[in-house]
C-alpha cells in the first residue's frame, strides 16, 4: 500500500510503514529461489506469485533494482522513479520474500547446493552479468584502465564501487559504440570535463549501436566534421558490402539538431575500423597510449565482421575504458561458455523458442530445476523492457516445470528464515527497505535534491538499525 507523502511530487511516494504480513505458510505449495532482484528477477517473482507460487528473492545488494537502480544514468530521475514504483508494488505482494545483502555463489554466503538443501523446488538465476568482459590485452593491468560497468556502478553510488578510486586523465579512449559508451562519454563530458573523448569501434559506421536519445546527451561535443571524415574513409568498403554510408551520417546529423547542452568544452570524436591490441604504459605504470590495429570488413555467414589488416598505429591516451559488454559471474556455480551460462540446447520447457534451462555440458543434461533469465541468460542484451519480458517468460517455463513436481507437504520457510538469521551478517528485509527509503527521501528534501542515495553499505545499515 502506498500513501502520498507531504514531500514534493518529484520525491515520489512513501511506503506506508507498517508490519509486513508474513507468508501464508500453511497454503505454500511451491517455493522458488530467485537469485538477483533486478528487473528480470522482480518481474519473474510477480508472475510466479500471481500463480500461487512463493518466490524468495536473494539479492547481493542491499537495495533491489539491479541495473535499473545502478545502471541507468543518474540524471534520468523520472525513468528510475517509474521503475521503483513498479518494484515496490512487487515487493509489497504478500507472498514475495526478500533477503538483501546476501551473496549467492561458490565464494558467497550460500551456494546453489545449499539453496537446494533448504527446500527450494526450483532456482532462478537472474543476477545479471556480474562478471566483466576483457580482451586479454597486454597492459590491461595499468593504472587508468577500467571496465565501463565498474565506472557506471561508481557514479551510480553502488557500494563498494562508490568508494573505488577512478583516476581519469585528460584524454580518454572508450572502446565500444553502444549505449554504454554514450553514458560513459556523458559522465566524462558533463562531470569530469576531460579534454578529449575518443570512441573506438572495431567495425564500421554501419554497426553503431547507440540510440538516438542516448546520443543527444553527448552530440553537442561531437566533432561532426571528424566523424564525417571517418565515415567517408569507410564509405568505399561500406558500399562494397551493401551498406549506405549516408545513413549513419544522416542519423548523427539529425540527432545533432536536438543536442542537449552540456556546458563542457570536451572534444569528442569516433574512430572506426580499429581494434585495440595493447595498452602502453609510462615509467609510473600509468596509461600513456593505446595501440590499435586497422581493420577491414568482410561478410561471413550473412554477418558483417571485422578482420585485422596487420597495420598498427599508436594513439596517445592516458585512460582507456572498455565498454564491450559484460559476462556472467563464473563463481556462481553454473557452467560458463563465452561469458554466458550454458543453456539446454533442447529445452524441455521452451518459451517462444527460447531455452531458459541451465545445462551441464559434461553430463550432457540439463541441471534439474535451475533456470536463467535476463542478462544472466544473455549478457548485455536489451534494456529494462527486454529484461521484464524475459522475467515473465522464464516464470512461465518454471511454472511448467513445477507441474512435474509434487506440492510441498511441509513449509521449508521457517528453516530458511532461521538459516538467514544465522548467517552472521545483516540480512535485509522488505521492512528494512521501507525504512531506508523514507530516510533517503527525507534527506533529498532537506538538501533540495531530486534524489539522495547513501553511498556505503555501512551508512545504509546504520539507518536501517535506527528506529523511526
Amino acid at each position: 500500500m502506498y500513501i502520498k507523502s507531504s514531500l514534493p511530487d518529484k520525491i515520489g511516494y512513501y511506503y506506508l510503514f507498517r508490519k509486513v504480513s508474513s507468508l501464508n505458510e500453511d497454503n505454500l505449495k511451491h517455493l522458488v529461489a530467485v537469485v538477483g532482484a533486478g528487473p528480470a528477477g522482480l518481474f519473474a517473482a510477480r508472475e510466479l506469485s500471481s500463480a500461487d507460487v512463493h518466490p524468495v528473492l536473494f539479492n547481493r545488494d542491499i537495495k533491489p533494482g539491479g541495473l535499473a537502480e545502478y545502471g541507468i544514468y543518474p540524471e534520468k530521475h523520472k525513468m528510475k522513479e517509474v521503475l521503483r514504483i513498479q518494484f515496490r508494488q512487487i515487493l509489497e505482494m504478500e507472498c514475495v520474500e526478500y533477503f538483501g545483502n546476501v551473496l549467492i555463489g561458490n565464494h558467497g554466503d550460500i551456494c546453489l547446493d545449499q539453496l537446494r538443501q533448504l527446500g527450494f523446488q526450483a532456482i532462478l538465476i537472474s543476477a545479471g552479468a556480474q562478471g566483466t568482459k576483457w580482451l586479454g590485452l597486454p597492459g590491461e593491468n595499468l593504472k587508468g584502465v577500467y571496465h565501463a560497468k565498474d565506472l557506471v556502478y561508481h557514479y551510480n553510488r553502488l557500494p563498494p564501487y562508490s568508494q573505488q578510486k577512478f583516476e581519469i586523465g585528460r584524454r580518454v579512449a572508450v572502446v565500444g559504440v553502444g549505449n554504454v559508451m554514450t553514458d560513459i562519454a556523458r559522465y566524462l563530458i558533463e562531470v569530469m570535463h576531460v579534454d578529449d573523448v575518443t570512441a573506438i569501434a572495431r567495425r564500421g559506421p554501419g554497426e553503431i549501436k547507440f540510440d538516438r536519445k542516448e546520443l543527444e546527451h553527448v552530440v553537442a561535443n561531437l566533432d561532426l566534421k571528424g566523424v564525417d571524415e571517418e565515415i567517408e574513409r569507410a564509405a568505399p568498403l561500406m558500399w562494397s558490402l551493401g551498406q549506405d554510408p549516408n545513413y549513419p551520417k544522416t542519423f548523427i546529423h539529425a540527432v545533432y539538431d536536438k543536442a542537449a547542452p552540456t556546458g563542457s568544452k570536451t572534444h569528442m570524436t569516433m574512430r572506426f575500423l580499429l581494434s585495440p591490441t595493447r595498452i602502453l604504459g609510462d615509467e609510473n605504470g600509468r596509461v600513456r597510449a593505446l595501440e590499435v590495429e586497422e581493420n577491414t570488413l568482410i561478410r561471413e555467414a550473412g554477418e558483417i565482421k571485422a578482420r585485422g589488416t596487420g597495420r598498427r598505429r599508436v594513439i596517445d591516451m592516458d585512460t582507456v575504458i572498455f565498454a564491450i559488454g559484460d559476462g556472467v559471474d563464473e563463481n556462481l556455480g553454473l557452467p560458463v561458455e563465452q561469458f554466458e551460462f550454458i543453456k539446454n540446447p533442447n529445452p524441455r520447457f521452451p518459451i517462444e523458442d527460447v531455452s531458459y534451462e541451465a545445462f551441464d555440458p559434461v553430463a550432457e543434461e540439463p541441471i534439474d530445476g535451475v533456470f536463467v533469465a535476463g542478462w544472466a541468460r544473455r549478457a548485455s542484451t536489451g534494456l529494462v523492457g527486454i529484461a521484464r519480458k524475459d522475467g515473465v517468460n522464464v516464470a512461465r517455463a518454471i511454472l511448467q516445470y513445477l507441474q512435474t513436481r509434487e506440492e510441498l507437504q511441509e513449509s521449508p520457510l521457517p528453516g530458511i528464515k532461521e538459516f538467514m538469521r544465522n548467517l552472521g551478517k545483516p540480512v535485509i528485509t522488505k521492512q528494512d527497505l521501507r525504512r531506508l527509503e523514507i530516510v533517503e527521501q527525507e534527506r533529498a528534501q532537506q538538501l533540495g535534491l531530486e534524489e539522495f542515495k547513501f553511498s556505503t553499505n555501512e551508512e545504509m545499515l546504520a539507518v536501517i538499525r535506527q528506529p523511526l
